[in-house]
């Protein structure tokens, strides 16, 4: 004796699916190339601890493209590589970032990514709410590049609604987890600020 019918079993795939369907969908990349980076570790983790939501984690590699130029732009167009990270903004619900910071600003691979995806579209990152991060092997935790994009990112349509800096990564993060207790309880406060907004 089967314990559905065929018409309850459609009932509850239709359920399911549109549970899965209204599931929020998160984007989150670190602003590095790095296949060690710390901001990808960290924003990772950040990323899990968000409840109930579908997180996409972007590689930046995967979106490597000629440096940015009017030249290029002219006689090239938009490389689909930024037409394609546009649309990945565009169909979250939410973002989260972790900056790296080369010399006190954004790395070369997130600024050349940043430079070609605002030209495709200026309001980069259309209101999507957006918790901001950034982490470093030094006590300032990435502090210059957080400065510079919670001034410029808004410029683009971003709604931040929540910042976190890390400091002394190697120290405070360990196992895929940040360790210090009060830096994490900081952390888990700017994600359900996150989350709460989505």
């Amino acid at each position: 004796m089967e314990l559905f019918s065929l018409e309850n079993k459609y009932i509850l795939l239709s359920f399911v699916l549109s549970k899965t369907s209204m599931m929020k969908k998160i984007l989150a990349f670190a602003g590095s190339n790095s296949s060690t980076s710390i901001n990808k570790q960290l924003v990772t983790y950040a990323s899990s601890l968000v409840e109930n939501v579908k997180v996409n984690i972007l590689d930046l590699n995967d979106y490597e493209m000629s440096i940015y130029s009017s030249d290029r732009e002219k006689n090239s167009g938009h490389p689909q590589q930024a037409i394609d990270f546009v649309e990945q903004i565009k169909n979250s619900d939410g973002i989260i970032i972790s900056l790296a910071e080369y010399n006190g600003a954004y790395s070369g691979a997130f600024k050349n990514i940043f430079d070609w995806v605002s030209r495709v579209e200026q309001k980069t990152f259309f209101g999507k709410p957006m918790l901001l991060m950034a982490t470093s092997p030094g006590q300032r935790g990435g502090l210059s590049v957080l400065g510079m994009a919670s001034d410029r990112f808004p410029r683009h349509d971003a709604n931040i609604v929540g910042k976190f800096s890390l400091p002394d990564f190697h120290k405070n993060f360990s196992d895929g987890k940040i360790i210090n207790e009060e830096l994490n309880k900081k952390l888990v406060e700017e994600v359900k600020q996150f989350s709460e907004s989505l």
